[in-house]
């Protein structure tokens, strides 16, 4: 999966956002077992997924994005 951009993320509904969330914990949550039974393929997903999660968050409560 490539890196977000936060200009795609702006143009994004309130609900879009909250689903991309939910999308990200999950993929979190698989990550958590593939690092407990060493079948971990990229390590550096874990800083991505965290990242990506705070910038929506950010957007959510600033609410910066336009209004839709």
């Amino acid at each position: 999966m490539s890196k977000y951009k936060a200009k795609d993320l702006l143009t994004k509904t309130k609900d879009e956002l909250n689903d991309r969330i939910q999308f990200l914990r999950k993929e979190q949550f698989n990550l958590r077992f593939q690092v407990a039974n060493g079948q971990i393929e990229n390590p550096l997903r874990f800083k991505l997924i965290r990242r990506e999660i705070a910038a929506i968050k950010t957007i959510i409560n600033n609410d910066l994005m336009k209004v839709k």
